[in-house]
């Protein structure tokens, strides 16, 4: 299977410029310059029917007159000419375009006409487009200057990708200073057809690329954002700037926890759970990309400071333990080496300050003691240019240290003309280095957080609890229910059921309409009660004083009745009110309040929220975010975020709280949410947890038609492990077969798979000389997005553990109908129909996801497998360009 299909965009061999001119100020003429003044290593052509010869070089009418082929298109001409363009291009096999023309989606209807009218030429034609409206992109090794920007930067290890193109211009230019180089540099544009996740795919196995920097505006897709990101950072290091923060809460949305949870808080929730680090500023973007750059990272987030000043130090241990960071206890050994190289003097702690008359040779004995300290992670290096020091030679001494150890070490030279030489010491052997200690320390969080969040990255939640299975038909039953009366909006007990369809404990509510039946309620409920309101039309009861609590006898219970109705009737008069629950009061004894809701995202759909609960969670918003699906690591980490965890361990006379109910609620809580799409936001408040349980004293839910085009788990941002896929089948020897997704913990299962599969197997699948699976290659294949990609497994038991036999996997094509397919059953378990099932398997996915059409590529000495695709349907077609591979498709 391809990598990427945007290969050609990094690695092309010849370059199209259509609109390549002469003229003063020409965007084509920038272009063609730039390639050749790059000293791009391949050929490079102007097109444009105007010019006979441009930059001196030849210039072509069209690709007919050039009679080369093409790998890129770069596009620079008015935007009503671009589609014909694509069309030409198509013709002639290239694959793809750079749209730098501006003049389409952001000109208005008629700029997204024109727009609509290039994306369809390109997906007819099987180009991938980058822009409209794009500087273009930059591979400094290949020498490659696609773009607008004057000058390549320098070749690195860090790739960066903006929809800014401003940004990516400030970016280069701010490189230079500090002797950073870029793998690549990708300016998306208008982002019409390539767009973040395309690019994420490629630079995810890209050799060159160590580190990944993305500056985010907005996002298109946000389910393809997530799967690139994802797939991205299990590799290397990615992190994140985000625009727009403060216009995205203005547009949050109006459930309980919507007045304050808007898309900037739920875009940190979704880079948490991506595994990447996002920073807040330009300047942090800078910082980050130094730290990252040297592939040094953090075992934990202790860290030791030496400083040759107290108020240096200071500084920067009050930002450490700001951030969370935690300033390293130095151990014993460790204490008496510094003890022997130190002045009696010295700091005695950490921050270590070693005084300021510190020659080099006494930093670099106390850094080499940190590195060697098991109880340090990390050690940051302070100086401030006194009259006794040599910024110079310390540096050097630094540097000498830190090329002995793998810890990451980050270097403060405060100052400037008197530690500019020694700053660039420091940056030509890639010590990281900053102008402020509170900067280096934030350096320092980025690598701990990245710690923190690769390990929520690799949580990959699995199927529905067996055990108490939710009853989601019961459920989805009672939600059709309600819309089909034309409400969206559940009554109490209609969303106590919804609950305990999903084993979600819950107070027993009673709905009644007359003061009597309220009485009734409460006398077979026990006393005490708790009365509330039942309107579709109140978002909060409180709002007309509509709950009452701790009512211990009849007479008041009809005369609270009576009270909740006149009240709420008089406060909102436009309200249906359809009578009073009755409840029998939870018991409050060492209990805490607690609150569970659900949000729907405008882009990243549903999202799940753990915080302190009652009335006052408004004024408390002690939140903390989670995306579905949910798992005991995400659940424990959520709990552990906000502060009312604070209250649920031992204190005074209360005992700890049963932490285990309130995750299988929240387990509970997140499968709800995976399993009923109709479910557009939902408060449980409060939610009473107990030293013995947790219940669910109140609940609403609003609910809305799904549209009829989603596919499963299509409103939610990352696909749950779709269980529903698991087939258990007999062979024909009897033994039983399983044919399942792939899950990440199968790694070294597929691992042991492919090393045992003989030399030419492998070859036919790889279409290369493989021994085993690259550690990319393994995370690519198991850790994947069930959404645009599936991977089916066949696994038999042997011996009491799984044995993987047979292997099918689709990804999908840009234009979301067709997909790639690769199959490859294990030597010694042919002729027994697998790769057969295993394909109608795959093909059953496919067509239910939405695919019309399966494709693949097949070595032409690959009999067996031509076999197999022709008893299937496959129509075969030899490769115009290769004839050692057959071209092989389904119509689905």
């Amino acid at each position: 299977m391809r990598v990427s299909d945007i290969e050609q965009l990094f690695t092309p061999s010849t370059v199209a410029v259509f609109g390549a001119s002469d003229s003063q100020g020409s965007i084509g003429g920038m272009v063609f310059r730039n390639l050749l003044e790059g000293q791009f290593q391949g050929n490079a052509y102007p097109i444009n029917p105007k010019y006979d010869e441009v930059a001196g070089q030849p210039c072509y009418r069209d690709l007919s007159h050039l009679d080369k082929h093409v790998d890129l298109a770069l596009i620079a001409t008015p935007a009503d000419r671009v589609a014909g363009i694509l069309e030409q291009c198509g013709g002639y096999g290239v694959k793809v375009a750079v749209v730098h023309s501006a003049g389409f989606g952001e000109y208005g209807e008629r700029g997204f006409t024109l727009q609509e009218r290039m994306v369809e030429a390109a997906r007819t034609n099987r180009i991938r487009v980058l822009g409209p409206n794009c500087i273009g992109a930059m591979r400094p090794q290949h020498r490659l200057n696609a773009s607008v920007g004057q000058d390549l930067p320098r070749p690195g290890n860090i790739a960066l990708v903006s929809q800014s193109g401003a940004i990516c211009t400030a970016m280069i230019d701010w490189s230079e200073r500090r002797g950073i180089g870029f793998s690549a540099v990708v300016s998306l544009g208008a982002a019409a057809d390539v767009d973040f996740g395309d690019v994420l795919d490629y630079l995810a196995l890209d050799p060159q690329t160590k580190c990944i920097l993305l500056y985010v505006e907005g996002i298109r897709n946000a389910r393809h954002f997530m799967s690139g990101l994802r797939a991205a950072a299990r590799l290397k290091p990615v992190v994140v700037v985000k625009a727009g923060r403060y216009a995205a809460r203005s547009r949050s949305l109006k459930s309980h926890t919507g007045a304050y949870v808007g898309s900037a808080d739920v875009f940190r929730a979704v880079t948490e759970r991506a595994g990447v680090v996002q920073v807040g500023q330009l300047d942090q973007l800078f910082a980050a990309a130094q730290v990252f750059g040297t592939e040094r990272r953090l075992a934990g987030d202790r860290i030791a400071i030496i400083t040759n000043g107290g108020g240096p130090g200071v500084l920067a241990a009050d930002r450490a333990l700001a951030l969370g960071l935690q300033l390293a206890e130095i151990s014993d050994s460790t204490r008496k080496t510094l003890e022997q190289a130190l002045p009696d003097y010295w700091s005695h702690g950490n921050p270590i300050d070693i005084i300021g008359d510190a020659p080099p040779e006494r930093y670099r004995a106390v850094l080499d003691a940190c590195l060697a300290d098991p109880q340090v992670d990390g050690v940051l290096c302070v100086l401030a240019p006194l009259v006794f020091g040599d910024p110079v030679a310390t540096a050097e001494q630094v540097v000498a240290a830190a090329k002995e150890s793998r810890k990451p070490v980050l270097a403060c030279w405060m100052g400037g003309k008197r530690v500019a030489e020694a700053q660039e010491l420091l940056a030509a052997f890639d010590v990281p280095h900053f102008d402020s200690p509170e900067v280096a320390v934030d350096a320092f969080s980025y690598l701990a957080n990245y710690q923190r969040n690769q390990k929520l990255l690799m949580q990959s939640p699995g199927p529905l609890s067996h055990e108490d299975a939710p009853d989601i038909e019961g459920a989805r039953l009672i939600i059709e229910g309600v819309m089909g009366e034309g409400r969206k909006v559940l009554g109490t007990i209609e969303a106590k059921a919804i609950l305990s369809a999903f084993r979600i404990p819950t107070t027993q509510a009673v709905l009644t309409r007359t003061p009597n039946e309220a009485l009734m309620a409460a006398q077979a409920l026990g006393f005490p009660v708790v009365m509330k309101i039942n309107s579709p039309d109140l978002q909060h009861k409180s709002d007309v004083d509509g709950v009452r609590l701790n009512i211990n006898d009849a007479q008041s219970v009809r005369r609270t009745y009576t009270e909740i109705i006149e009240r709420a009737a008089r406060l909102r008069p436009e309200a249906r009110l359809e009578g009073i629950t009755v409840e029998h009061m939870a018991s409050m004894r060492a209990a805490r309040e607690l609150m569970i809701s659900v949000s729907r995202d405008p882009i990243f759909g549903p999202v799940i929220s753990f915080g302190a609960g009652g009335t006052k969670v408004e004024m408390l918003e002690d939140r903390a975010l989670g995306l579905p699906p949910l798992n005991a690591f995400i659940i424990r980490t959520m709990i552990d975020h906000t502060r009312v965890v604070r209250l649920m361990g031992a204190f005074q006379h209360m005992p700890p709280m049963n932490r285990a109910a309130l995750a299988r609620i929240l387990q509970r809580v997140s499968e709800m949410v995976c399993e009923l799409p109709e479910i557009i936001s939902m408060d449980i408040n409060p939610l009473i947890g107990t030293d013995r349980d947790v219940t669910a004293v109140d609940a609403r839910i609003m609910v809305d038609y799904r549209p009829p085009q989603q596919t499963t788990y299509g409103h939610m941002a990352i696909h749950p492990y779709p269980s529903h896929l698991i087939e258990r089948v007999q062979l024909p020897d009897g033994k039983d077969l399983v044919i399942r997704p792939i899950r990440p913990e199968d790694a070294e299962m597929e691992q042991n798979f492919v090393r045992g599969l003989s030399e030419q197997t492998k070859y036919f699948r790889f279409m290369q000389a493989i021994k085993e699976l690259t550690p990319e290659m393994l995370v690519r294949f198991t850790q994947i997005d069930y959404d645009r990609e599936m991977a089916l497994i066949g696994v038999v038991e042997l011996e009491g553990r799984e044995i993987e036999v047979g292997v099918a996997r689709y990804m999908a094509r840009p234009g979301g109908e067709a997909c790639e397919f690769a199959i490859v059953v294990s030597d010694t378990w042919r002729n027994l129909g697998i790769g057969a099932r295993l394909m109608r398997s795959l093909m059953q996915n496919a067509r239910s996801r939405g695919f019309r059409v399966m494709d693949g590529e097949v070595l032409t000495a690959n009999n067996r497998m031509l076999a197999l695709v022709k008893s299937l349907g496959f129509r075969i077609e030899s490769d115009p360009h290769d004839m050692a591979i057959k071209w092989v498709t389904k119509v689905l």
